[in-house]
């Protein structure tokens, strides 16, 4: 595939972030635990990004988008609005400290449906990555003295909170690009969905 080709818009490559997101008063709640960390441990990126839990992340061809929209569509479709509990914090030593998510059957749940379909957003040169472990970040990316200063205070500290989850969202940010935009919402609708495992995008 030369140059040329890859300079057209449909033969663009993306990158996909599919998430579920709080309402908005639990989104601020978040923002103000970000902030208050940034401030407090000199970590000016924690501020920023809306809070949300990754349910999975993947690069594909733009040309792509309508028929992974289309089985986005049919997963969300069959799924159940199900409540999200958040509790208190977690970290990955020694880079990440996080809101932890109490209530993950239902998330690893829908994560399995979403690897069902993984050959659909895969590419040669691009794995799909997969959260099997939800949570919302407050800080990333923290340097060493960052992540101990502020794990020995946060793995002390309590948060609850929690939402109704009646939808997903992907979000897309082209090669280049620095900010990430919606492109579709998808209802969860609990309904019979009958599809031919594997034939869909075969």
């Amino acid at each position: 595939m030369n140059n040329n080709i890859l300079a057209l818009p449909g033969y663009r490559m993306c990158e996909y972030l599919l998430v579920l997101h709080p309402h908005e008063e639990l989104r601020n709640k978040i923002m103000n635990t970000k902030k208050d960390f940034a401030s407090k441990f000199e970590s000016p990126s924690a501020e920023k990004g809306a809070p949300h839990i990754t349910l999975a992340t993947f690069s594909q061809l733009q040309m792509m988008e309508d028929r992974i929209l289309n089985r986005l569509k049919m997963i969300a479709m069959a799924m159940p609005a199900f409540k999200v509990e958040l509790k208190d914090f977690g970290s990955f030593p020694s880079h990440t400290i996080y809101i932890s998510v109490a209530s993950q059957a239902p998330i690893q749940m829908l994560v399995k449906s979403l690897k069902a379909a993984q050959s659909l957003i895969k590419t040669k040169e691009h794995k799909p990555y997969f959260n099997d472990n939800p949570h919302i970040t407050v800080a990333r990316k923290l340097l060493p003295w960052q992540y101990e200063k502020g794990w020995l205070e946060y793995s002390q500290k309590h948060f609850t909170g929690r939402f109704i989850a009646s939808d997903m969202l992907l979000l897309r940010r082209p090669e280049g690009v620095k900010s990430y935009h919606v492109v579709q919402k998808f209802e969860f609708m609990n309904m019979p969905v009958v599809t031919t495992q594997g034939k869909l995008f075969a």
